[in-house]
């Protein structure tokens, strides 16, 4: 069963929609049009060589080849995102930037299979693109047709195989966070060796033009230097990402919402507030919930918002006035703990959630701000 669509979320600043597959919007970063000028301005001289006489038209050409390669990429992410869908997955957003691209799945896969087919199908197709266009160079005449195709070969063929190197945040790392899962049975020892890995990727990385200069003396400009540098900073940064998010979700478990769960009472809707704050005072209930006339649970009072009450205005204010209708998302059962409580609460942000047993009786309040303390002790 697929999972519901996340919410539409407004589009991240610098971006816009081109749009739509498997689901999710397209989005076009700004930092597009560098790279798309850069590759113009790389491959002019080529094209130049391949049609003389083009003159300025020349970048235009280069411009076309680089929304060409950019759709190889969009392809590549296609497939992460459809094989994401097979195994049920929502799609917020595939977004195309100066690196590249990123496909945002709304969850994490939730066994190693399905990290492996996920992460693996996306470089395979970038090869098999490759692959294709090496079989078309040899029946393309020359000119402009066959430098698309020649570009769209090599490009496509470099980018399947680096991603491939096994580390974070490549797709070649999710794989090798794949293996190690389901070797060992632990998601996070994955995710922090294809961490590691991802951090020796970028050292290489950072120090490649100087290899290149003084181990194999190829001439390097600072164009090199600096592309390395901003490459190495993109995979440091992922990877130190997926290192510190593993280390910090192998605590989470230590959550125990049973623990922090609040005795909670359950008064009518329409009683003044403030003799619903005086009976949870008498009962030591930390949380209030407000009933129908049959009994039926529909509100849960905000305690932000009961506090923001003055204790003179409680008296006429009944305490509906300060509760949030009880909808789905707040209805938590009490057995929910770690990540899968987490994710929960990411689904539906919220200031308080009912715990409910299986037979749908009140287990108790679980407040935010006590799951947060909670995280922060775990976590120090």
């Amino acid at each position: 069963m697929s999972e519901p669509a996340p919410p539409s979320a407004p589009r991240p600043p610098g971006t816009f929609r081109i749009g739509s597959l498997a689901g999710a919007d397209v989005l076009v970063s700004s930092s597009w049009f560098i790279v798309a000028a850069l590759i113009a301005f790389i491959v002019a001289p080529r094209i130049e060589a391949a049609q003389p006489g083009l003159g300025t038209w020349k970048y235009v050409a280069g411009l076309a080849f680089a929304v060409i390669l950019y759709l190889s990429v969009l392809l590549h992410e296609a497939s992460h995102a459809y094989m994401a869908r097979h195994y049920g997955f929502a799609i917020s957003s595939i977004t195309l930037h100066f690196l590249g691209g990123v496909t945002a799945v709304a969850s994490e896969a939730k066994k190693a299979r399905q990290e492996f087919f996920i992460a693996v199908v996306g470089p395979l197709t970038s090869i098999l693109v490759g692959v294709a266009a090496v079989g078309l160079w040899f029946v393309t005449p020359d000119g402009l047709l066959r430098v698309a195709v020649e570009g769209l070969a090599g490009a496509n063929l470099l980018v399947g195989v680096l991603n491939l190197v096994p580390g974070l945040p490549l797709d070649g790392g999710r794989v090798l966070k794949a293996a190690v899962w389901g070797l060992t049975g632990d998601r996070n020892r994955g995710a922090i060796a294809a961490g590691w890995t991802g951090r020796v990727v970028a050292a290489v990385v950072l120090f490649y033009p100087t290899i290149q200069s003084e181990v194999f003396g190829f001439s390097t400009s600072i164009v090199d230097y600096f592309l390395a540098m901003i490459i190495a900073l993109f995979l440091w940064s992922g990877a130190t990402a997926a290192i510190l998010s593993a280390r910090v979700r192998r605590k989470i478990p230590n959550l125990d919402p049973l623990a922090l769960a609040r005795r909670t009472l359950a008064v009518p809707g329409e009683l003044p507030l403030s003799e619903a704050v005086r009976r949870a005072q008498e009962a030591e209930a930390g949380g209030i919930v407000t009933i129908s006339t049959d009994g039926a649970v529909v509100g849960i009072v905000n305690e932000a918002a009961l506090l923001a009450t003055p204790a003179e205005r409680r008296p006429w204010v009944t305490t509906a006035t300060v509760a949030r209708d009880l909808g789905p998302g707040l209805r938590l059962p009490f057995d929910i703990s770690g990540e899968e409580l987490i994710q929960a609460m990411n689904r539906t942000p919220a200031s308080e959630y009912l715990l409910v047993e299986s037979d749908g009786s009140i287990f108790g309040v679980l407040a935010t701000t006590d799951i947060d303390r909670a995280f922060r002790q775990a976590t120090a």
